[in-house]
């Protein structure tokens, strides 16, 4: 597996779509064995049914074997082994408490009924193993009125707040339409399992470390949750656009070309001087209080410079004046943009045209020389079982005869 400081921690990763796996990903790149832990459907029906997956193929074109190459999973998987497994079994759900004995993690996003439903709640794990760290992510933790919904980041996202600042106006608040909460409560995840082994290493003792979808997008909506508690609150925490509640101008202004943009903004009174020297016409005296008193007027003068400009040009003119500014990309424009390119953010990891993203944690001893790309189902079945529980050739084939282990979904 990929080298790295958390190369010896062994993680069994039950987790599926966004958060749970995005978690798992950076552990493994951080060096930590990963094995995918995934029921023969996991990836989906062997028989390509029609229709385009979210993100598509790898390749472009549907495969001969669609569940090893959906775009939007397999870039959630690198360095990872898969042990596809059926712990729907008695013999399953045996062999994967054997596994927990010598693990270290074991993390999963299921519902909060899952696990029991299996019988392999905290309870059972850490009878298996005192030292077991076993992270769950439900969309409303394991207890409250809400422990039994179904949740989805783009219904959980507007219970948590973020919502009511998102949009163009009180009457119409939208959310970002990209499960949000999942890369928030994911990337908590990771710090919570650094956490909780640094915990270990000092108690010797294991850990239940439980998260929500819910309350990890709470977690961001920190300022205006504060304000409305004040006793000076007026009411006026409303959606506000592309526009700032400090400063002015702040906003996103159409440019040449087909659907391009440009961001803009001026943190204080030296940016906003700055804007004034490559837009004519704007006041470069007056306060944050009257630009924002003339916010519409403003933004029509820079509307009206940046439809003469790409919005490479305009970003860089701004730039080159120090006003903080960026061009709005769409995908083939992040993939190719210099800085991400120059930094090698992109990693040529999978087969076809589709760029796989790299680690934006940079520092030594951390690179993406040595990983592997995302498993075939079932591909590490035999070295997982052979390698962590020394089961023998035999044991194995009747655990593939039985059909609790498979290499492909069953037909």
């Amino acid at each position: 597996m990929a080298d790295g400081p958390l190369r010896g921690v062994r993680i069994l990763d039950l987790t599926h779509v966004w958060a749970g796996p995005l978690a798992t990903r950076v552990l493994a790149d951080l060096g930590a064995t990963v094995v995918k832990v995934e029921g023969p459907m996991g990836r989906g029906p062997r028989e390509y049914r029609g229709g385009l997956p979210i993100g598509g193929w790898l390749e472009g074109k549907p495969p001969a074997e669609p569940w090893n190459v959906n775009a939007v999973f397999v870039k959630l998987q690198r360095n990872k082994q898969s042990l596809a497994i059926d712990l729907k079994t008695d013999a399953g759900r045996d062999a994967f408490l054997e596994l927990v004995a010598v693990a270290d993690v074991v993390m999963e996003n299921f519902s909060a009924r899952a696990m029991p439903a299996l019988g392999l709640d905290y309870a059972r794990l850490a009878a298996a193993n005192p030292r077991i760290i076993y992270v769950s992510m439900p969309g409303f933790g394991n207890s409250g009125p809400y422990r039994d919904r179904v949740a989805f980041g783009p219904s959980v996202e507007p219970m948590s707040g973020l919502t009511t600042v998102m949009g163009y106006g009180p009457g119409e608040p939208r959310n970002t339409a990209m499960a949000l909460m999942d890369p928030i409560t994911g990337v908590s995840a990771t710090a919570a399992v650094l956490d909780a082994l640094r915990r270990r290493e000092r108690t010797g003792k294991g850990a239940h470390v439980e998260m929500s979808l819910h309350e990890g997008g709470v977690a961001f909506s920190g300022p205006w949750l504060i304000e409305v508690q004040l006793p000076d609150y007026a009411g006026d925490i409303a959606p506000l656009g592309n526009r700032h509640p400090v400063m002015a101008p702040h906003g996103v202004y159409r440019c040449a070309g087909d659907d391009a943009w440009v961001a803009v903004a001026c943190r204080d009174d030296a940016d906003w001087r700055a804007l004034c020297g490559v837009i004519l016409g704007l006041d470069p005296d007056a306060s944050v209080a009257e630009r924002r008193q003339d916010h519409d007027r403003i933004d029509a003068a820079i509307g009206a410079w940046t439809a003469s400009q790409t919005k490479s040009d305009a970003a860089e003119v701004l730039q080159r004046a120090r006003v903080p500014a960026g061009p709005v990309n769409i995908t083939p424009d992040m993939t190719a943009d210099p800085q991400v390119k120059a930094r090698g953010f992109f990693v040529p990891l999978e087969l076809g045209p589709t760029p796989i993203p790299g680690n934006p944690i940079k520092m030594a001893g951390i690179a993406s020389d040595d990983w592997t790309p995302c498993p075939r189902l079932g591909a590490d079945n035999r070295a997982v079982l052979r390698d962590w529980l020394d089961y023998d050739d035999d044991r194995i084939d009747a655990l593939e005869g039985a059909g609790v282990v498979v290499d492909k979904p069953p037909a």
